[in-house]
C-alpha cells in the first residue's frame, strides 16, 4: 500500500506535516518504538510509528531521524498525547532527510493504524493468511465475542494447517490454538532455546527440535506505546518478551509466508502491551504500600492502602487475605562474547537497569504454572525499586490451619485450604522455570529471589520486607544463576553467611578445604565427602561408618589424614564449626 493511502483513511487521525512529494512510497509493515536506535528492529519499508519518549532536547531528533532515513523506512508518524503539537527540530530534520512525517491526534491508538496497516500490507502480499490477517480485528477485543490470541492462533491452524502457541519467556502457555495445550516440559524447552538464541545475536525465528518434533520461534517484542524508553541492550527486554512458537520447519519457507507470520507477532505484541497497560493499577498499588512500609508510615495508614488494593488484587474474596513478601534482584555483568544490541560481544555497554527486569520476571514467576491465559496475571502486584523488585501477594485467608514453618509476633500461621497449603514456597517458585531464565540469564545474570512468611496485619509487612531481603541475601550466597530461599532458613547459621565480604569467604574456605581437595584429587580417598557425612552424623564414628559403609578403623584413618592436611582437631567443637561453615560456604 501507498503512504498516500493512509493519508486519506480519515479514522487513522493522520496530518501530513511534511513530505508531500513522498507519498508514492509503498508501505511494507508497521513497527512501534520509543528506541533511540531503533535501527536493529527495520529493513525497510517500514511506517514507523513513535510517542516520542526518546526525545529529551532538540540535538536528539536529527540523529534519530538519520537512522530511520538510513535504514529506508517508508514514513515516520509522531503522536501527540506525550508533548502535544510535534516538535518543530522533529519536522525540520525529517525535511532534510525527505521523510514524510505525520502528526498522530491523541484520540487515535497506535493499535488502530497498525491494525489498519497490517491488514492492508498482508493482504497485498500473499492469500495463504489473507483470511487471519482480514478477521484479525477479534483479537484486539475481549469477551465472548473475541477470544484475543487464541483467534488468530485458531485460523493459522484452520486456515494453514499451522499448530501455534503464544509463550511466555518461562515457556508457560498464554495462548493455544484449540484443544491440544502445549506440554510444560517442551514449553520450558522451546523457551530455553529462544533465549539463549537471542542472547547470542542470532537471527529470528529460531529453529528448534524438541522430543523428535521441529519448531520455529518467532519473538514478540513489547516496544509499543506506553512502554518506558529502552536501551540498545538486548538484556533489557529478553526475560520479558513473549514469542509464538509454530511447529514447523520455517527454515525453507518463502519470503511472503514469513512476513506474514512477523505480521502476526505485531499483532500479538498490541494484545500484549493492552494487557500490560491493565496491570498498571497493579504496579501502583504495590509502590504505594511499598513506599508506605519503607518509610515506616503508621500501621493504620498502611491498613487503609490495603483495603484499597484488597479489592483489586481479589476481587470477589469476602474475608481479608493474608500477605507474603517476595523480593528479587537480577544483576548482570560482563561475560565473554555475551550478545548486547550495539555493542560488541564482550563489551558491558551501558549498565543495564535490573529493577524493571526483575519486575517483569516476578510478574511471571508468581503466575501458577498450572494456570493459562494473559489474564493469570490479575492477582499479582509487584514494584520495584532501584536494581529490586518486590512482589506484594494476597494470600486468601481459610479456615483449615496449617503449622507454619516458624513463627514470630507478626507471623500469622498459614492457612490453607483441606488439600493444600496456598503460601508460597521459596524451594518450589523457582522449579519450573530455572532452567529457560538460566539460558536468559546467559553467562552475565543472576536472578536471587526471598520469600516471606505470610503475615495478617499491617504491623507485620515491614518485618516481612526486611525478612524477604535477607532470605535474597542467603539465596545470593549461593552457587548457581536462579537462586532462592526462604524465611524458614533464617532461623540458623546461614542466616550471617551472606554479610561475610567475599574475599573473607575465599580465603576461609582455601585454607580448610584446599588441602583436602588436591589430596583427594591426586589419590581419590574421598576426605571432602567422609568430612561431610563425619559431621552430619555429629562426629559418631558408628553412625558415619554405616553411612559410608567403611570400617570403623577404616574411618578412623580417613579422619586422621583430615586432621593431618589442615592442622585441626574434629575432637574439638570449635574445629567442627569451621568445617562445617567452610562446607556450606564452598
Amino acid at each position: 500500500m501507498r503512504l498516500r493511502a493512509l493519508l486519506e483513511t480519515d479514522a487513522l487521525g493522520l496530518r501530513l506535516l511534511g513530505g508531500e512529494d513522498e507519498l508514492d512510497r509503498s508501505v511494507r509493515g508497521v513497527m512501534t518504538t520509543d528506541l533511540r536506535d531503533p535501527s536493529r528492529y527495520l529493513s525497510g519499508g517500514e511506517l514507523v510509528l513513535t510517542g516520542l519518549a526518546w526525545r529529551r532536547d532538540v540535538t536528539d531528533s536529527e540523529p534519530f531521524v538519520r537512522i530511520l532515513a538510513g535504514a529506508g523506512v517508508a514514513g515516520l508518524a509522531a503522536g501527540e498525547a506525550e508533548l502535544g503539537d510535534i516538535p518543530g527540530d522533529l519536522v525540520e530534520a525529517c525535511a532534510r532527510h525527505r521523510l514524510p512525517l505525520f502528526a498522530v491526534h491523541e484520540t487515535v491508538a497506535f493499535a488502530t493504524i497498525t491494525e489498519h496497516v497490517v491488514r492492508q500490507v498482508s493482504g497485498e502480499r500473499a492469500g495463504d493468511l489473507a483470511a487471519v490477517v482480514d478477521r484479525h480485528r477479534r483479537l484486539m477485543t475481549s469477551g465472548p465475542a473475541g477470544g484475543g490470541p487464541e483467534v488468530v492462533l485458531d485460523l493459522l491452524g484452520s486456515d494453514l494447517d499451522l499448530h501455534a502457541w503464544v509463550l511466555s519467556p518461562t515457556g508457560r502457555q498464554i495462548a493455544g490454538a484449540g484443544d491440544a495445550p502445549l506440554a510444560g516440559a517442551v514449553g520450558a524447552a522451546l523457551a530455553g532455546h529462544h533465549l539463549a538464541a537471542t542472547r547470542t545475536g542470532r537471527r529470528a525465528p529460531h529453529r528448534a527440535t524438541v522430543g523428535g518434533t521441529t519448531y520455529s520461534l518467532f519473538p514478540i517484542r513489547n516496544a509499543g506505546r506506553g512502554t518506558a524508553p529502552a536501551s540498545r541492550d538486548v538484556r533489557e527486554s529478553v526475560l520479558s518478551d513473549w514469542l509464538l512458537a509454530v511447529e514447523a520447519d520455517a527454515s525453507d519457507w518463502p519470503p511472503a509466508r514469513l512476513d506474514l507470520l512477523q505480521g502476526v507477532t505485531q499483532l500479538i505484541a498490541v494484545e500484549r502491551d493492552r494487557r500490560d497497560a491493565a496491570r498498571t493499577v497493579r504496579r501502583r498499588l504495590a509502590q504505594e504500600v511499598l513506599e508506605l512500609v519503607q518509610t515506616g508510615a503508621p500501621p493504620a495508614e498502611i491498613a487503609a492502602r490495603l483495603r484499597v488494593a484488597a479489592p483489586v488484587l481479589l476481587p470477589g474474596l469476602g474475608t481479608a487475605p493474608h500477605w507474603q513478601v517476595v523480593v528479587a534482584r537480577v544483576e548482570w555483568g560482563v561475560a565473554e562474547g555475551s550478545a548486547t544490541t550495539g555493542a560488541p560481544a564482550g563489551s558491558s555497554g551501558s549498565a543495564v537497569a535490573g529493577g524493571p527486569v526483575a519486575q517483569a520476571l516476578l510478574e511471571e514467576i508468581l503466575v501458577d504454572p498450572a494456570v493459562t491465559g494473559p489474564d493469570s496475571v490479575d492477582r499479582i502486584a509487584v514494584a520495584h525499586t532501584g536494581d529490586e523488585a518486590v512482589a506484594l501477594v494476597p494470600l486468601p485467608a481459610v479456615t483449615a490451619p496449617v503449622p507454619a514453618h516458624d513463627s514470630g509476633p507478626d507471623t500469622a500461621p498459614a492457612e490453607a485450604s483441606a488439600d493444600e497449603d496456598p503460601a508460597l514456597h521459596a524451594d518450589v517458585l523457582l522449579a519450573a522455570v530455572r532452567e529457560p531464565l538460566s539460558a536468559g540469564l546467559a553467562d552475565d545474570g543472576r536472578l536471587t529471589l526471598g520469600v516471606s512468611a505470610a503475615v495478617h496485619s499491617p504491623e507485620g509487612l515491614r518485618g516481612a520486607l526486611e525478612e524477604a531481603r535477607h532470605a535474597r541475601r542467603v539465596a545470593a550466597a549461593r552457587p548457581g544463576r536462579v537462586c532462592a530461599a526462604g524465611h524458614h532458613e533464617l532461623a540458623s547459621h546461614v542466616l550471617l553467611l551472606p554479610f561475610v565480604p567475599d574475599d573473607v569467604r575465599r580465603a576461609f574456605t582455601a585454607r580448610l578445604l584446599d588441602p583436602l581437595r588436591d589430596y583427594d584429587r591426586r589419590h581419590r580417598a574421598e576426605l571432602i565427602p567422609t568430612l561431610e557425612a563425619f559431621l552430619d552424623c555429629d562426629g559418631s564414628w558408628t553412625r558415619c561408618a554405616s553411612r559410608l559403609h567403611l570400617h570403623v578403623n577404616t574411618l578412623r584413618y580417613r579422619v586422621g589424614r583430615i586432621e593431618q592436611l589442615t592442622g585441626r582437631d574434629l575432637s574439638r567443637l570449635e574445629d567442627k564449626l569451621d568445617f562445617f561453615l567452610a562446607l556450606r560456604m564452598s
